[in-house]
C-alpha cells in the first residue's frame, strides 16, 4: 500500500510538470488550502481532496492542459465561482484535478451591430453587464443575484434563474454559440458562425448542438467561449410589492402574472425568510441600498424622492405572517410598462394581494448583485437550498406537499434551532420555482470564507461542529428532492442530488450515454453528475 502511494505521488508530481510547462508554474497548486477549497462546494466536501488545481489563461491553454490530463487517465472536475450546492464539481475519485477558470474572464468579442457578445467562461455577470451598459445593450437573462462572483460558464453550465427570468428564462435561452474543449482536448464548435468558421452569430443551425452542453454541470465538455444575444436596454421600468396571506394565494397570483408575460423578474418570499432577511439587514447595508436606488433614478431630483420614501418606510412595511412578492416591470415604452403593472395590481387583488411599499423590488434592480453575505445564515448558520422547477398549474399543491414534510421534523427542528424559509420566482411564461433553504448550527466550509465579505464574516461566531443537526438537515433534504420528482419537477444544477439519467425514457437513455461516449469516452469530466456511471458505463 505504501508502494501505490509513491506512485501515485510521483504522478501527481509529473503531471503538475507538465502542466506547469502549459500555463506556468504559479497556476498549478497542491498547497493543502487550495485542494481543500475546490473539494468542496456550499453543501458538502469530498472525503478525498483534488490532487491539483491548475488554471488557464486561454482556449489555446485549456485545449492543452485537457489533451494533457487525457493522456495521463486523471479526472477532471471544471469549477467556476464555486457557489452550488448540489456535489456538481467537488471530486468523486482520488487523484481528480480541479480546473479553475477563473484566469478565463476576458470579454473577447463585442459585436453591437450582431447584437452578440462572445466571453470567455471565467466572466462574471457583472462584469460583462458593467461591459454592455456603455453600449445601451443587455444579454435578455442577465444574470444570478450571486453574480458579483458567479461566472457566465457557470451558469450555462448549471443554469441559472433570476433577472431577466420572467420574460426570457433561464440562461440557456440567451446563448448563441459555445466553443467547447472535449475531454481529450479538442475543440468543438456550434451554432452559425460566419465565413472565418469563428464569427458566431446565431444559434439554430441544423441540429440544437449548443443545447446539449447547456445544463451538463460540466459532464460533456469545458466551456471555453460563450456567445450570448443581445437586446436594447430597457428603458423604462417599474417596481410593485404585494402581500399575500398564504403561500397557496401568492403562487396562484404569481401563474398569473407568469402567464400575463407582464414581469421582468418574481421574487418572493414566505414568512420564514422574510424574518431571516429581517434579521441579516444592517444600518450599513440599508444605506448601500439606499444610495443604490437613488444613483439609479434618471435625475437626482426623482433620486432623492425615491430616497425620502424608501428611508421614511423603514423596515415596518413587511407583515412578516404574510407571503410577499416583488416583481418588476420592464419595457420599450412607459405606456407599456404602466399596461403591466396595471395587470399585476388587478391580478394581486384578484388572488387576495395588497399592495405595500415597494423597496425591496427597487433594490433589486438597484443592487441586482449584492454581496453573497446570505450565504451564512444571520447567526452564521449553515445554508442549504433545494428547489424544484414546477408547472404553473402544480406549484400550490408541490407547496403544501414541501410544507407537510418540514411538519413532519418539526419536533427535532425546534430542538436543534433548525429553520426553513422559501424562495419563490418564475421562468418565462410557463415555471415557477419553489426553492425551501433550510438553516441550521454548523461549522462553515471554506467556500463561506472565500465568498462572504471579510467584515461581515468577522461579525459572525465560529460555530462548532453539529453532526446531529446536519444528519437530520440531510434526511429532510433527500425527502423534498424525493417529493420535486414525484410533482414531476425540472431542476437547475443537477450536479449529483437531483435524477436526471434515470428519470428518462429508456430511448432518451440511450441517447445520452451515446453522447457521453462520444464526447468523454473515458469518464474522466465530473464522473457522476447527471447520473452517468462513475466508471465504465452505465448498466441498466
Amino acid at each position: 500500500m505504501a508502494d501505490q502511494g509513491v506512485s501515485q505521488q510521483d504522478g501527481s508530481q509529473g503531471l503538475k510538470q507538465a502542466l506547469a510547462a502549459i500555463v506556468g508554474p504559479a497556476n498549478v497548486r497542491d498547497d493543502d488550502t487550495t485542494r481543500r477549497l475546490h473539494s468542496g462546494d456550499i453543501w458538502s466536501e469530498s472525503a478525498e481532496p483534488v490532487a491539483l488545481v491548475v488554471t488557464p489563461a486561454d482556449l489555446d491553454q485549456l485545449s492543452q492542459v485537457m489533451a494533457a490530463l487525457h493522456q495521463a487517465g486523471a479526472t477532471v472536475a471544471p469549477r467556476g465561482a464555486g457557489m452550488s450546492y448540489t456535489s456538481g464539481y467537488i471530486p468523486a475519485v482520488g487523484g481528480t484535478v480541479s480546473l479553475d477558470m477563473k484566469r478565463m474572464n476576458r470579454i473577447i468579442d463585442l459585436r453591437p451591430d450582431d447584437m452578440v457578445v462572445t466571453v470567455e467562461a471565467g466572466c462574471t455577470w457583472i462584469d460583462l453587464n458593467k461591459a454592455l451598459a456603455s453600449h445601451g445593450l443587455r444579454t435578455p437573462f442577465w444574470g444570478p443575484m450571486s453574480g458579483l462572483t458567479s461566472t457566465i460558464g457557470g451558469g450555462v453550465s448549471q443554469l441559472n434563474a433570476m433577472l431577466g427570468a420572467g420574460h426570457y428564462g433561464t440562461t440557456s435561452e440567451s446563448v448563441v454559440a459555445l466553443t467547447m474543449v472535449l475531454a481529450d482536448g479538442q475543440v468543438l464548435r456550434t451554432g452559425a458562425r460566419g465565413a472565418d468558421g469563428d464569427t458566431p452569430f446565431y444559434r439554430h443551425f441544423g441540429p440544437d448542438l449548443t443545447g446539449i452542453f447547456c445544463g451538463d454541470c460540466g459532464s460533456f465538455g469545458v466551456k471555453a467561449h460563450i456567445t450570448l444575444r443581445l437586446i436594447q436596454a430597457p428603458q423604462h421600468e417599474d417596481y410593485a410589492s404585494f402581500a399575500f396571506r398564504t403561500g397557496g394565494d401568492l403562487l396562484r397570483a404569481m401563474a398569473a402574472m407568469a402567464r400575463a408575460g407582464i414581469a421582468a423578474e418574481m421574487c418572493a418570499f414566505d414568512p420564514g425568510l422574510t424574518k431571516v432577511r429581517m434579521q441579516r439587514a444592517s444600518l450599513t447595508g440599508d444605506v448601500k441600498a439606499l444610495g443604490a436606488v437613488i444613483t439609479k433614478q434618471k435625475s437626482l431630483l426623482k433620486g432623492l424622492k425615491e430616497g425620502f420614501r424608501i428611508a421614511k418606510a423603514g423596515r415596518d412595511f413587511v407583515d412578516l405572517d404574510s407571503y410577499p412578492l416583488h416583481m418588476i416591470a420592464e419595457g420599450r415604452t412607459a405606456e407599456g410598462v404602466a399596461h403591466d403593472m396595471a395587470t399585476a395590481r388587478r391580478i394581486a387583488t384578484e388572488n387576495g394581494g395588497q399592495e405595500i411599499e415597494n423597496t425591496i423590488a427597487k433594490v433589486i434592480r438597484a443592487m441586482p448583485f449584492p454581496p453573497l453575505n446570505s450565504a451564512l445564515g444571520p447567526r452564521a448558520q449553515r445554508w442549504i437550498p433545494i428547489h424544484g422547477v414546477t408547472s404553473l398549474s402544480k406549484a400550490p399543491a408541490l407547496f403544501d406537499a414541501l410544507e407537510a414534510i418540514f411538519a413532519q421534523f418539526a419536533e427535532d427542528m425546534a430542538r436543534l434551532d433548525i429553520s426553513t424559509g422559501y424562495l419563490f420566482t418564475s421562468l418565462s411564461t410557463n415555471g415557477l420555482i419553489l426553492e425551501p433553504v433550510i438553516y441550521w448550527p454548523e461549522q462553515t466550509l471554506p467556500v463561506h470564507h472565500e465568498a462572504l465579505e471579510p467584515s461581515h464574516m468577522a461579525r459572525l461566531p465560529e460555530l462548532p461542529a453539529n453532526p446531529e443537526a446536519t444528519a437530520i438537515v440531510t434526511s429532510i433534504r433527500k425527502l423534498l428532492v424525493a417529493k420535486f420528482r414525484e410533482f414531476g419537477c425540472g431542476h437547475l444544477q443537477i450536479g449529483r442530488t437531483y435524477s436526471y439519467r434515470d428519470s428518462r425514457d429508456p430511448a432518451s437513455r440511450d441517447l445520452l450515454d451515446a453522447i457521453k461516449d462520444a464526447v468523454d469516452p473515458t469518464r474522466s469530466l465530473n464522473p457522476g453528475v447527471l447520473g452517468f456511471a462513475m466508471n465504465g458505463k452505465n448498466r441498466e
